[in-house]
């Protein structure tokens, strides 16, 4: 049974005795007999180890000769007690080893002050199956890192700014530090300052907080949101509270200890744009340079994470998510522990919210990593509780979790990934109508005349008849996707022929959208594979799917509404693409689902 050590200081367990009078010498004599038997206490505290073992007897002669001795203690005055700092006590979850406890080296590398940095401290956090080795505290010019402040949004800047002249500290946080040294722009900026989100209100007139668990501001200017949090809540993210190192000054802990509960290294670094200096504790920047110089070896370039992996993601299961997010569009690899983990704790999945699941994937499918997102999904076993329907198409086509071919699904996404820019946003409705377009041609194969036909159709948004026309105009080559698509046109169609089947077609989209949203559908899509894991996860809404749905509205006969304007222009309008304007959204679509190769294929540029 563990032992626990209790220090108590007399100071507070006994009052002094200030006066001692003539009818009190036998209490005096008593006290005085008490300090020479506490006299071996030099420093005036003494440690009681209680055990539960012990039985009730001996435990009761054992405090009651504490008390003797506090009692003792209070007798001398000029006696002043210092509270000594109590170590941390971790919490030990099932199935994690000691090792992978987090623990803290306090040795010390002292660099020359004239440098960017002048105390540099050894921080171990977590050693898991990686066996991380301990990184230096660093602070580095941003302007050597090649981190351009121009690619800060108009909105950062200014809350940034209003900030700073109100006298707190700002920060920039998490990923856009990574992207903006990368040379990358930055899907988002979130913000760090020493304000209290309170102050943070009074400061902006259109600011809320949100968040029960992890509580930011969302910060209103013009169209954007800027996400600002505050060292102060930041700070009680973690369970377990941090000890401050020696010769740590309280700037430096206070930084060290929120970049210590952040996810990933690569996302622990922080960067203030005033003093153009980007932080690194826990050697997020080893992981950042290796991608940026390409190192071709094992696992150069890694998705690590800070805390060690089955405590971080048991802590936040969404962190799988992130990870995937970011190893799908940089590039990069798992490490060997954050590898294993992600596969181990799939399933904790099930447990978030929906909300929650399919903001994630809108990440990984609408800012161009679409096909690597996927097929890492697919490679760590996450597909099948995610898209068991999409999951359930590669396993019956024998695509392995490794597999390097392509197929309709990849190719779809592929499709999209080079149509629309990596850092700039477009509507789920785009990706969720490419799933639903996929469900129905493996649901029913199509001839790549009408398939021609079909993405002409909703790429214009005007008449399907113009649309025919056109198709039969150019000869479709021949596609190289025989699991689901008749290929080549052995069939002559009429012109109303066409039109028919190109209705047809979009009815069965149509279907297939109502599939994805439908519980039990999704239940039975892997049941023809008992060893693999069973979901029932459905996070496509069906207000979503009605708006996806309209998408299809003018694939129609007759004439068409003039809601149904084509696009204007060949460069897309990133700002009504995220909005989900249909014109918009339907020219994207008619050039990714178009896996066939030109003249089909619909070209764009940014």
């Amino acid at each position: 049974m563990v032992l626990r050590d209790i220090v108590l200081p007399s100071a507070k367990i006994a009052p002094r005795l200030t006066k001692l009078t003539n009818t009190n010498i036998r209490k005096r004599a008593q006290v005085q007999a008490q300090i020479h038997l506490s006299s071996s206490c030099s420093d005036f505290f003494i440690t009681t180890s209680i055990s539960v073992t012990v039985v009730a007897c001996s435990l009761l002669v054992t405090l009651q000769m504490a008390i003797a001795v506090f009692q003792g203690f209070a007798c001398r005055s000029q006696v002043s007690f210092h509270i000594p700092l109590i170590n941390r006590v971790h919490k030990a979850r099932q199935n994690c080893s000691v090792a992978a406890i987090e623990s803290l080296a306090e040795s010390v590398s002292v660099h020359n002050e004239d440098n960017q940095f002048s105390t540099a401290r050894i921080v171990k956090v977590g050693r898991g199956n990686d066996e991380s080795k301990p990184h230096e505290w660093k602070k580095l010019c941003s302007k050597e890192l090649g981190v351009k402040t121009s690619r800060i949004t108009k909105p950062a800047k200014f809350v940034l700014n209003v900030l700073r002249k109100k006298g707190y500290e700002v920060y920039l946080v998490g990923g856009c530090v990574r992207d903006l040294i990368l040379n990358r722009t930055p899907k988002d900026f979130d913000i760090l300052t020493s304000a209290e989100l309170k102050e943070v209100m009074r400061a902006f007139p259109h600011c809320e907080i949100v968040g029960r668990r992890f509580p930011i501001c969302h910060v209103h200017v013009d169209d954007a949101i800027v996400e600002v949090s505050s060292f102060s809540t930041t700070g009680r993210r973690s369970k377990f509270s941090l000890r401050k190192p020696k010769g740590c000054n309280e700037s430096d802990f206070i930084r060290w200890r929120n970049c210590v509960q952040r996810d990933f290294t690569i996302n622990g670094l922080m960067f203030d744009p005033f003093a153009r200096i980007v932080y690194d504790y826990i050697g997020g920047m080893e992981d950042i340079q290796k991608a940026k110089t390409r190192i071709a070896y094992s696992e150069a370039y890694q998705v690590r994470c800070i805390a060690p992996a089955n405590i971080s993601f048991v802590e936040d299961c969404a962190r799988i998510l992130r990870g995937v997010r970011i190893a799908a569009r940089l590039r990069f690899q798992f490490s060997r522990e954050t590898s294993h983990f992600v596969k181990e704790l799939s399933d904790s999945l099930l447990r978030l919210d929906k909300g929650r699941i399919h903001m994630e994937m809108n990440y990984m499918l609408a800012y161009g990593s679409a096909e690597a997102s996927l097929r890492l999904l697919w490679k760590f076993g996450l597909l099948e509780i995610l898209l068991p329907i999409q999951a359930s198409y590669l396993i019956s086509h024998g695509f392995r979790r490794r597999d390097k071919r392509s197929n309709m699904l990849l190719s779809l996404f592929g499709s999209l990934d080079k149509l629309v820019a990596p850092d700039r946003p477009c509507h789920c409705c785009l990706w969720v109508g490419i799933l639903a377009f996929h469900e129905a041609l493996v649901e029913e194969g199509r001839d790549s005349l009408v398939i021609g036909a079909f993405s002409i159709a909703v790429h214009g948004g005007g008449s399907l008849s113009e649309a025919v026309d056109i198709a039969m105009k150019i000869s479709p080559p021949e596609t190289r996707f025989h699991e689901v698509i008749i290929s080549p046109t052995t069939y002559l169609y009429s012109k109303h022929e066409l039109m028919d089947e190109v209705v047809r077609l979009a009815a069965s989209v149509k279907a297939a959208l109502r599939r994805l949203t439908d519980d039990h559908f999704v239940s039975q899509a892997l049941i023809k594979y008992p060893q693999a894991p069973q979901s029932h996860l459905v996070f496509i809404s069906w207000a979503l799917s009605l708006k996806v749905s309209s998408i299809f509205d003018c694939v129609k006969r007759g004439k068409t509404r003039r809601t149904f304007l084509p696009k204007q222009g060949n460069e897309i309008d990133y700002q009504s693409l995220a909005s989900g304007r249909l014109d918009e959204v339907r020219a994207i679509f008619g050039g990714a689902i178009s896996s066939i190769p030109p003249p089909f294929i619909i070209s764009y540029k940014e």
